[in-house]
């Protein structure tokens, strides 16, 4: 592989691994802020336990592993999209 492509391998992977988990820190990162609204802090409480729960099902009861699994499962998804289209479209 030319060392572009394995340059922009490299930052496919980076960026599949990234999106994921800044996804779903924005989530919870806007549950806890609607939480300071007396009239939404139940749902908030609410929406934050399933976030920890759907990540600790991935990550052996862990939400912290959980999340690192989601972002590597897209890394390797993301990293095979790209090798795919390497050697579909190369020149």
């Amino acid at each position: 592989m030319p060392s572009n492509a394995l340059l922009f391998l490299i930052l496919t992977v980076f960026i599949s691994f990234i999106s994921p988990i800044m996804l779903i820190g924005a989530m919870m990162a806007s549950l806890v802020l609607l939480g300071y609204i007396p009239v939404a802090e139940g749902l908030a409480t609410v929406g934050i336990d399933a976030i920890v729960q759907f990540l600790a099902t991935f990550g052996s009861g862990c939400p912290l592993s959980g999340l690192f699994a989601i972002g590597l499962t897209c890394a390797f998804v993301g990293g095979l999209f790209q090798i795919y289209n390497h050697y579909r479209y190369q020149h």
